[in-house]
């Protein structure tokens, strides 16, 4: 649920609630900095951006591969297996009617070719419960509030 009234949304996090700063550079850009890091974001020229990094979308597709990507890479170390060649690939599709929104996400594990084929369904089973997925499963309540 997503909560935009004027004032406080209501949203209240626990205390150990993380903190990512987005800033404006310059025309579509925005800098992200989260815990000593930082990052860009832009848009593609054909939407009025300069290309210089991917997109938000771009991101939220990235950051759903990459968390089944770890998670299928920590399933291998506890098994004692090699995370050399393990790949995550991913295709995403916008929706074509309102609101604007990714419509499907697909989602292909490339296993270590070593992978023992008794190892398989766990690998899989792993890797469709990470953090990024659970939360697309459970949406979170969101609060957008503006800044007083």
């Amino acid at each position: 649920m997503t909560d935009t009234a004027p004032g406080r949304s209501g949203t209240r996090l626990p205390g150990d609630a993380h903190r990512l700063d987005v800033t404006h550079v310059a025309g579509d850009v925005y800098v992200v900095d989260v815990r000593g890091h930082r990052f860009r974001v832009d848009q593609p020229t054909d939407a009025g951006g300069t290309d210089i990094a991917p997109t938000p979308t771009e991101l939220f597709a990235a950051s759903l591969a990459t968390c089944v990507a770890f998670y299928a890479g920590r399933y291998l170390l506890r098994h004692g297996l090699s995370r050399e060649g393990l790949a995550v690939r991913a295709e995403f599709a916008m929706a074509t009617d309102r609101p604007a929104r990714v419509a499907a996400v697909r989602l292909v594990i490339v296993p270590p070719p070593q992978l023992p084929e008794e190892r398989r369904a766990g690998l899989l089973a792993v890797a469709s419960h990470c953090t990024v997925h659970n939360t697309l499963r459970q949406p979170p309540e969101i609060g957008i509030d503006l800044a007083s």
